[in-house]
């Protein structure tokens, strides 16, 4: 009986360590910290108007303001050469608070050079983007950085973000840590760099936006951060249950769900573009009007042709939801606003009922986890086809300053509280 006491005893000291050799490892193994997007923008290869002539690139400093949506004390910079076909080499990169959100101008003590893998500079591969070494440097939310990079030579493609609605500054030479620029060139456009992350509690998480130009903030404010995902961020942080959410704004101007336009098609920069930002919880997916205003922008064509391509978007947003649930983020579905009278689109009642069929399904519960009805929002309720005056910039295709306000506005911010 001795023995088999002792026994019992060795048993239960034995599972005693394991219970607290586990314990323990599951503790060291939960994260005290993660990383999320506080500032993101959807890359492509600029088009001829909006790409730089490669001798502007060539030895070249190029400077970008870029409005983050959520705080941090550390952060890090992602940069890109995702449709270059040679490697890219950066031979620096740095950060610092910019004077004014319209100007080049920044204060010279907060200027920080970041490194990669310990280094000052990075050669990214083609097809690549990389992540620079994290840097103890407090941000505040809503506020600007400027980041900063010099290019020996151009790159082989430019990888940019042309709707930028915010202006960017190149000069010759390296002046990466340049107080003030004499005589920039100036373009509203953005190159080469993809994202920014802070470092925050691991119950955190971002937003992205994936959509087309009325995502990407087609006629708001340049340099005024008036995008409806502007709207939403600044939200956010009026509420202590909110203000740790980030913002992502992954909308590219002329994007369509199912063909390539101004950007690979949604489906083709779905990874890239909404799985792969850091912390990202929740998506909005706001696309679909190119897709049906560029089926018959150049004539009528049959109903069974309207009928396959409302069966071709719907698919394609199964696929996202699916996708995106496979990642476990939640996806919020956005009606597709109205647009007729459209001087580019001129959509027909074919056209119009396609939206309405889809938007009934966007609605139906059971399909998206839950839906911000933007066409009920912008809509002029006396003629529903259209956009509400008051929320036309005037094309009557893309919502006005005071548009996109209403639909940042409308988002219930219960959907990102767990």
């Amino acid at each position: 009986m001795k023995f088999i006491r002792k026994d019992f005893k060795n048993i239960a000291l034995i599972a005693s360590l394991v219970c607290a050799t586990a314990c323990f490892q599951a503790q060291a193994a939960a994260p005290s910290q993660a990383w999320i997007a506080t500032w993101g923008s959807a890359q492509q290869i600029p088009e001829p108007q909006n790409a730089l002539p490669a001798n502007d690139l060539h030895d070249a400093t190029v400077r970008q303001i870029f409005h983050l949506s959520v705080a941090g004390k550390k952060l890090r910079v992602k940069v890109s050469n995702a449709f270059g076909i040679t490697a890219l080499h950066f031979s620096s990169v740095h950060i610092a608070r910019p004077l004014a959100a319209n100007s080049p101008a920044i204060d010279p003590a907060s200027d920080r050079a970041l490194s990669f893998a310990g280094a000052p500079d990075v050669t990214v591969p083609a097809g690549a983007e990389y992540l620079s070494d994290p840097v103890d440097y407090p941000v505040d939310a809503l506020s600007n950085l400027a980041v900063t990079f010099h290019l020996d030579d151009a790159p082989s493609v430019e990888t940019g973000h042309p709707g930028s609605r915010a202006t960017t500054y190149v000069v010759h030479g390296n002046s990466v840590g340049a107080a003030r620029f004499t005589a920039p060139e100036k373009v509203e456009h953005w190159y080469q760099v993809t994202e920014v992350d802070v470092q925050a509690s691991p119950a955190t998480g971002s937003i992205v936006a994936l959509g087309d130009s009325i995502t990407d903030g087609h006629a708001s404010t340049t340099n005024g951060n008036d995008r409806w995902p502007d709207v939403l961020a600044k939200r956010l942080q009026q509420s202590p249950a909110t203000r740790t959410i980030g913002v992502v704004n992954k909308g590219i101007g002329g994007n369509h769900l199912l063909t390539d336009g101004l950007g690979p098609n949604a489906l083709a920069r779905f990874d890239r573009d909404a799985l792969a930002p850091s912390g990202v919880r929740w998506l909005i997916v706001f696309e679909g009007v190119n897709d049906l205003g560029g089926m018959a922008r150049a004539g009528d064509v049959s109903k069974a042709d309207h009928d396959d391509l409302v069966h071709r978007i719907i698919a394609a947003y199964q696929q996202i939801i699916d996708r995106a649930h496979a990642h476990g983020i939640d996806v919020i579905g956005g009606t597709i606003t109205p647009f007729a009278g459209s001087d580019y689109y001129h959509p027909g009642p074919l056209t119009e009922a396609d939206r309405q069929t889809i938007n009934a399904w966007i609605r139906t519960p059971g399909h998206f986890d839950a839906v911000v009805d933007f066409d009920a929002v912008v809509r002029d309720p006396h003629q529903p086809d259209r956009l509400l005056p008051a929320y036309d910039c005037g094309d009557h295709l893309h919502p006005s300053p005071v548009g996109y306000r209403a639909m940042g506005e409308a988002i219930p911010l219960s959907l990102f509280k767990r």
